[in-house]
Formats: C-alpha cells, structure tokens, sequence
C-alpha cells in the first residue's frame, strides 16, 4: 500500500545542478517519489522498528517500535495541521499516509506522517520551514500503548517541507499514559538547552524529530531505489 541517504543528502539534493538549457536539474528520485506511498510496502516507509543511536536527550541512544499504521488517506484537517494544509493548497496535495510508534519503555508515542504532494522541485524550496506552525492531528491505536493519544495529548511537534523530493515529513509526541499538555512545545524549542517544560524534560521533542529523520532517511532510500530501477 505504501512506500536514503542520511539527513545530509537533504542538503546535497537542495543543490541543484544546471542543465544545458540553464535550467535546474529534478532531483535524484524525485518524479518516482510521488507514487511511493501506493507502490512499496508498508514495512519500506514505516519500519516495524527504528533506532536511534544519539538521538535521546544529551545524545543518549533511543529505538521505537511501530504500533500502529492507517491506511492512506485524503488531505484534510484528520491528517494534517491547518498550516500544512493551507500552504499544499497552491501546489497541490495527494495523500497522506501515517504511523505511530511507541519508546522501548512505553512511556511515549509518535505519530509520523509523510504527505505526498504535487509540487515541482522550485515550489518544494519555496514552502520552507514555515509550513508546520501548529501541531498535526496524532494518530491513536486502540488496544495498544497509543489508545489514549488525542488531540489534548499532543506535546511537540516536526514538520519538514523536503527540499528534494515532494513529501512533507511530520511527527507528534505525547506521553503514553494519556495525560493532557497545556503547552505543547516545537520540537527545535524543547530540544533546547535550559528548557523545562514538560516536553523538554521528557524528552518528547527529541523523540518527535528522530522518528521523523529516520522515517525521512527511509524514504529517501526508497526513492534512490526506484529512480535506479527505472534507470535501468
């Protein structure tokens, strides 16, 4: 149903060669990348497990296992942030598909989400890191550790426009035991050194951006994959 380099290839991809014509070169992956989320497994974009070597808090190591996972779905205020969903709108958005993971002590969740849209590479540079102002919709799993994860769970967030590829990559983190955050908090803030709110202390923005690179990491591979195999 579904579809790397490192978080550096992110940076390198940015940098787009010239063509003869003077105009820009489409990214490695980039056209193949839109239809990821209906031609590569489930298991390619949203691994049963990740780990996070340094990805904790004073760079302690961190791993997550998949709880849960939605099926695709349309764009809409369900599945995106307001923000999100208002900047897609002169470039165009096709799906979006989800997950939610839980720490190795249970203790937290969250939900990842990669919207596939139909931007071109200039209008993907153009969205910038504006686009995810206010905290998406998190993605519960009844029966499991998310059960209680909802709208007044959410503590901090990560939205990243790709530069290369025509995908924004989001996550949301909430405390596992269900209870509410007054103040949730951008993951770059809570990931701040001094910070003591909440979100900081748990940890949680850390644990919204690294399941969000490593997620990002995977789709990267997947797009080089498939932009190889059409080369071929």
């Amino acid at each position: 149903m579904l579809g790397v380099g490192l978080i550096g290839g992110a940076i390198a991809g940015a940098v787009l060669a010239a063509t003869d014509t003077g105009r820009p070169e489409e990214p490695t992956g980039f056209e193949e990348a839109r239809t990821l989320w209906h031609s590569v497994p489930v298991d390619t974009l949203f691994p049963r497990t990740l780990a996070g070597p340094g990805a904790g808090p004073g760079t302690a190591a961190r791993a997550w296992t998949r709880v849960v996972v939605a099926p695709d779905a349309p764009c809409s205020t369900t599945t995106l942030s307001r923000s999100v969903l208002t900047s897609l709108r002169s470039v165009g958005c096709d799906r979006v598909v989800r997950a939610t993971y839980t720490d190795a002590t249970s203790s937290s969740v969250i939900t990842v989400g990669l919207v596939f849209t139909q931007a071109d590479p200039a209008a993907m540079r153009a969205l910038g890191s504006g686009i995810g102002a206010d905290l998406p919709p998190a993605l519960a799993g009844p029966g499991t550790v998310a059960a209680r994860f909802g709208d007044g769970q959410r503590a901090s967030w990560w939205t990243r426009a790709l530069p290369d590829l025509p995908v924004v990559v989001y996550s949301v983190s909430g405390f596992a035991d269900g209870r509410r955050v007054d103040t949730p908090q951008p993951a770059d803030q809570a990931m701040a050194a001094g910070q003591t709110t909440a979100p900081a202390q748990a940890g949680l923005g850390h644990e919204a951006k690294g399941v969000a690179d490593r997620v990002e990491r995977g789709l990267r591979k997947a797009a080089t994959a498939a932009a190889k195999e059409n080369d071929r």
